[in-house]
């Protein structure tokens, strides 16, 4: 039992005090004050009188997701202080960025330690136990770590499957305080909750903003961009023989839909960033319902109701009521860190149009994490997500002294959207990792010359391969200039990415894989927790 007074009382009646409880004369957060008193509703059975409307309910939404988060944060500043403390990391990334692998080596590297001299409270002598326990959301599907670390780990070791919806997983770790309190106090036990979902699912926020007939026309005007419109033909082309004002035909509604998403898949296939909406791409029991197939039409001077046009509007509204909304409700909102895992390299490879697109991406996507105070989403996240870590992936992928070009140049992407982070009090940080190191490094002789390459397993073949991908530059500029000019290929450079294989490992049951600065991302995400 907790050695407390017991509140005051009141005739039979017990009051909590939450301030008194709290102790140190610091009284929890409180909801800010609004800047009117809320209409008094009509008595009827609707959210809204006859006389407010779809705006008047958005207006009254968002005050009560605010009042909301400020106390849940109340409540979770308040539990710290008597339980368990609890940090929810959230990892994303866009496709091939490498989230399965991370979180798989980042566990595994917690569980073993023996890779981790630069995670402080490790390094201190600090950690004295890390085990695996039941995540404590029943509604979501558990992170399948032991299957994916088999596919690491095993004889013939593979690649897992990719992130293909939300997963979690909670690791709890028993640490000792640091300084003058070690020895004075117990060990306590931290919770990390973490959370794995797609990069993709965040290009959906712009959607929450704009109504169908902005968000078709923007979406026509990027299908034809030169480097999407070969891939948007055959969507187009159908556009071209439909008439959004007649009336809603469900072969050609499915037919639309169809072909808008091999548009999307096509684009991702080519190293292509930008494929709202993301839930397309990854449907999941989603898949044929009418949220789900709509694409963006020319609009029409008139449209009836029953039309195509109108059709399609109502079934994107759904899609942001349906799928965009409950997500950043039901889960983002509730992240307390944040790792964005990006494949800069593969960008860099597949040329210029490709890394402007990941930089447009990592644009809206980190809009996510510190929002205007206009935007929907901003009653929702409170405090939340004060640290967060832009992670170039596949850094052992290259010869270590270009580690810190990798880095820069992923700075560089994320730059203004960083900066706006900061001035909203995030923490920031961005490195160049390898959630698992797959090659080792070496030097050659080349035209009279020494580099460094790596050597590893190629995925195809399985053969022993060097590579030497190109020499990226010390200044970003001399990439992302020309790339959001519209470059179509590097002029004085070419550069090229094999992939490797997972390297073939001996371990023992306690074994972690190699990595590269796992480590060091751990601590600035998770470090102060186990101080």
């Amino acid at each position: 039992m907790l050695g407390l007074p017991l509140p005051a009382r009141e005739g039979a009646a017990v009051i909590f005090d939450p301030e008194r409880v709290a102790g140190h004369g610091r009284p929890l957060p409180r909801p800010p004050p609004l800047a009117k008193p809320l209409p008094r509703p009509a008595r009827t059975t609707t959210c809204w009188s006859q006389t407010q409307g779809p705006k008047d309910a958005t207006v009254l939404s968002r005050l009560t997701s605010g009042v909301t988060r400020a106390i849940e944060d109340a409540i979770s500043e308040t539990s710290a202080l008597f339980f368990d403390p609890v940090v929810r990391l959230g990892v994303t990334g866009l496709s091939r960025a490498g989230k399965t692998v991370f979180i798989t080596s980042l566990v595994a590297n917690l569980l073993s330690r023996s890779r981790m001299p630069q995670l402080r409270a490790e390094a201190e002598g600090r950690i004295v136990a890390a085990y695996l326990q039941p995540q404590p959301d029943h509604s979501i599907a558990r992170f399948a770590y032991e299957d994916h670390l088999a596919a690491l780990m095993g004889p013939e070791p593979h690649w897992p499957e990719s992130t293909r919806s939300i997963s979690t997983l909670r690791l709890s770790l028993k640490v000792k305080p640091a300084g003058f309190l070690t020895g004075l106090t117990g060990t306590r036990t931290v919770h990390l909750d973490i959370v794995d979902y797609p990069g993709e699912w965040l290009l959906d926020l712009p959607l929450m903003e704009q109504d169908y007939a902005s968000w078709s026309a923007t979406a026509l005007g990027i299908a034809r961009r030169p480097g999407r419109a070969e891939h948007a033909g055959p969507w187009l082309a159908l556009l071209d023989e439909t008439d959004a004002a007649a009336p809603l035909d469900e072969i050609r509604a499915r037919d639309l839909a169809a072909r808008f998403t091999d548009y999307l898949a096509a684009s991702r296939a080519s190293g292509l960033s930008s494929v709202a909406p993301g839930r397309f791409l990854m449907p999941g029991d989603l898949e044929g319902s009418p949220a789900l197939t709509f694409s963006p039409l020319p609009k029409p001077e008139r449209a009836r109701s029953g039309s195509l046009w109108r059709t399609f509007e109502t079934r994107f509204e759904a899609y942001k009521r349906l799928v965009v909304g409950p997500f950043f409700r039901n889960h983002f909102a509730k992240l307390d860190r944040q790792i964005v895992l990006i494949d800069a390299l593969g960008a860099i490879h597949d040329g210029p149009r490709a890394l402007e697109d990941l930089r447009a991406a990592m644009a809206e996507i980190l809009s996510c994490f510190r929002p205007g105070q206009s935007s929907w989403l901003a009653p929702l996240l409170g405090r939340r997500i004060d640290r967060i870590l832009f992670a170039a992936t596949k850094a052992d992928y290259l010869h270590h002294d270009q580690h810190a070009a990798l880095a820069a140049i992923t700075e560089a992407l994320v730059a203004e959207a960083r900066s706006r982070a900061r001035f909203r009090g995030a923490e920031t940080g961005a490195m160049a990792i390898a959630s698992v190191r797959a090659t080792v490094e070496q030097m050659v002789s080349r035209d009279g010359r020494e580099i460094g390459v790596v050597r590893g397993r190629r995925a195809d073949t399985g053969a022993e391969a060097a590579l030497f991908p190109g020499r990226l530059p010390a200044e970003p500029g001399a990439l992302l200039a020309p790339a959001r000019s519209g470059a179509e290929t590097w002029l004085d450079a070419a550069y090229s990415v094999t992939r490797f294989a997972p390297p073939v490992l001996m371990l023992g049951p306690d074994g972690a894989p190699p990595h590269i600065r796992l480590d060091r991302a751990a601590d600035f995400l998770i470090g102060d927790y186990l101080a």
